[in-house]
């Protein structure tokens, strides 16, 4: 009897504890959608809205821009009229695709003004943050550590900090209002290093040693261990670099004079209410290269994140 008691409390025990996991289960999954939802509704809103009739749209959103920052004194004061969130639209159109890409030229312009910019800043970062996190990985020194150091402190240094130094260097050198003034500080930017060199000094160093050893110099050794053991890192500093690149604002309004070389990114933080209806389809648009990149190296991002001691975690 105490034997068939025993079986019957631990198997109730079993089912309670069952139970209990299940419920969790249930709520961290509803908990997740939740907040899945939250996180994804922007982007949802945007994509069916582009599918929005300009008037919809204007009737929606608009006193987003009719009210904000104005009152009938001039002074500054909120929305007082309640925006009205749509992800169904009431008939469903392609006009300000037709207008984007067909009709009205200056924004596939700036798309392609973003890509100009960016895609150089990426690849030329890349290729000196590699050779800078190989020599700051495999030798130490004094004089090292402390060049090390002070790029710490500038990756630190938020942006808007070094923007008038830049400033002043490009009109020194004559590179205002051109693309030289957007690359060269993307360039020479110092959280691609950073990122690199932490990722070059996780491979052991008994793979180099051995190479070494076998009477393998230091591209060999750069190139045949360093650089395919960090294939995961680089392509994670890659996407974040150009995540930080494509939505940069505060470069081109500040070096580029020219209105017309702005990025798609400017056009979008300074959305008027003629263009309501247009923002909606440009900023799909703008959309896809980020999110292109993004589920093709979503693999060597997890890779990258993952990676411990030269082999995945």
């Amino acid at each position: 009897m105490e034997n068939e008691f025993s079986k019957i409390y631990r198997k109730r025990i079993k089912q309670k504890k069952e139970l209990e996991d299940r419920t969790k289960k249930i709520i961290v999954t509803v908990s997740a959608i939740i907040f899945a939802f939250f996180f994804i509704m922007p982007t949802l809103l945007t994509l069916t809205n582009s599918f929005m009739a300009a008037t919809e749209i204007n009737a929606n959103y608009g006193s987003i821009f009719d009210n904000y920052g104005k009152n009938e004194n001039g002074a500054r004061t909120y929305i007082s009229k309640t925006v009205n969130l749509k992800f169904i639209p009431d008939m469903v159109t392609f006009d300000q695709y037709y207008t984007v890409l067909l009709k009205s030229p200056e924004y596939l312009l700036k798309f392609w003004y973003s890509m100009i910019y960016t895609v150089p800043i990426v690849i030329v970062q890349l290729a000196l943050a590699s050779f800078a996190a190989y020599g700051f990985s495999r030798h130490e020194s004094r004089i090292k550590n402390v060049v090390f150091f002070v790029y710490v402190i500038l990756m630190l240094m938020p942006y808007q900090v070094t923007l008038v130094p830049n400033y002043l260097v490009s009109d020194f050198l004559g590179i205002l209002d051109t693309k030289w003034a957007i690359w060269f500080p993307g360039f020479f930017s110092p959280f691609a290093i950073y990122l690199l060199t932490k990722f070059m000094k996780r491979v052991p160093k008994e793979l180099t040693e051995a190479a070494e050893i076998d009477g393998a110099g230091e591209w060999e050794i750069f190139s045949r261990i360093q650089f395919p053991l960090c294939k995961g890192g680089i392509a994670s500093i890659m996407i974040l670099v150009f995540f930080d690149y494509w939505n940069m604002v505060e470069q081109p309004l500040i070096l580029l004079k020219d209105v017309d070389k702005h990025p798609l990114s400017v056009f979008l933080s300074k959305i008027n209410q003629g263009e309501i209806s247009l923002a909606f389809a440009v900023a799909v648009i703008y959309l896809i290269p980020p999110l292109l990149l993004f589920l093709y190296g979503e693999d060597y991002l997890v890779e990258g994140i993952s990676y411990q001691g030269g082999v995945k975690g």
